[in-house]
């Protein structure tokens, strides 16, 4: 419950399970947790799930010859991991998701590396076709275990409010 939530500095809540529209508030920024170290097998099955060809994330030889010496984690897998960290908190209660926008890929990933996310509150509003529900939009950023930004977007959700969510009406 967000009641729960551990309050970790000024404007900032450690995640909890899921949060209904009323829950947020703008300004407010949730730390994701845990932490995620991702591997280079994980980025080669990404890449062949999403049929990505390109050699840069599973040809050892090929990447040592580009700008990063090594192969890089495929950017989708990266948005993909923040978006999926996030959901517990921010959209755990989502009726839909309503879009993404301004990703950015700031800096590689590499195998091995462990990654945190924490998103932000933009603002929020009623729904004027959905009255049990609000429209949310937080920016998530992302980081590695040396604190440098690897990602940033912005998500737009569905959210249900309090007493319409589906963990409201059954037994969950």
């Amino acid at each position: 419950m967000v009641q729960t939530a551990k309050k970790t500095g000024e404007n900032r809540y450690r995640e909890t399970f899921g949060r209904h529209y009323e829950d947020f508030k703008v300004g407010d920024i949730y730390e994701h947790r845990p932490g995620r170290t991702v591997t280079q097998t994980e980025n080669i099955w990404f890449t062949l799930l999403t049929m990505n060809t390109h050699p840069m994330h599973f040809d050892e030889e090929y990447a040592k010859a580009s700008e990063f010496g090594k192969c890089i984690i495929c950017s989708p897998f990266t948005v993909a991991l923040m978006v999926g960290m996030s959901v517990s908190d921010v959209s755990q209660k989502a009726v839909a998701n309503l879009g993404w926008s301004d990703i950015k890929l700031v800096h590689p990933v590499y195998a091995g590396d462990t990654l945190y996310a924490e998103s932000e509150v933009l603002e929020k509003r009623e729904s004027a076709s959905r009255p049990g529900a609000g429209i949310v939009s937080v920016k998530t950023i992302g980081k590695n275990q040396d604190g440098t930004v690897v990602c940033t977007f912005t998500r737009t959700m569905l959210i249900a409010k309090t007493g319409h969510s589906v963990e409201d009406k059954v037994n969950y």
